[in-house]
């Protein structure tokens, strides 16, 4: 009887230990960057939560540091389509230009090319699936994904969370 539970004690654990990669909250990994990184964490803009929370919204916080996502057709960025620029909302980074901006129908902001250089890359493995998790070179914050569903020149679509960004007229 003892065995038995050995046993199913260790196939439960080991279960756990594989499928771990596929929980939410794991750590980043495999960053990469197209700048040098100048700080131990890798980012040239860092602060506590404490600090964070204090100039960002809750939403902007939930999404920025918290690797969350706003509910598709909330951001008024989906709908915006004057000529400027898409900033981080952390640390004003420029991030995409309106000209790379198009409607992938999917309620999020959505652009086929950053500003060379505005942007990092990690792989996420949350919610069971491996996606290309895009985030500001400058300060960390996670913006959204990307995918290669999107439109020519690139095919990429960077989904972007619109709470993660502001815009920039001009």
């Amino acid at each position: 009887m003892k065995k038995r539970y050995f046993l199913w004690a260790g196939t439960a654990m080991i279960g756990t230990a594989g499928l771990s990669r596929y929980f939410p909250g794991r750590a980043r990994a495999e960053m990469t960057t197209t700048h040098a990184q100048t700080t131990n964490n890798g980012f040239e803009i860092t602060k506590p939560e404490p600090e964070w929370r204090k100039i960002l919204t809750s939403e902007q916080f939930q999404v920025l540091r918290q690797q969350g996502t706003e509910l598709p057709g909330t951001s008024p960025l989906n709908q915006q389509h004057d000529k400027g620029t898409f900033a981080c909302a952390a640390c004003a980074l420029p991030l995409f230009t309106s000209t790379a901006k198009f409607d992938s129908g999917t309620g999020w902001p959505s652009f086929y090319a950053p500003i060379e250089g505005a942007i990092g890359t990690t792989t996420d493995t949350s919610f069971f699936m491996t996606r290309v998790e895009v985030h500001c070179r400058r300060c960390g914050g996670h913006l959204g994904h990307v995918f290669d569903d999107g439109p020519q020149p690139t095919g990429k679509r960077y989904c972007m969370n619109g709470v993660a960004m502001k815009f920039i007229p001009g």
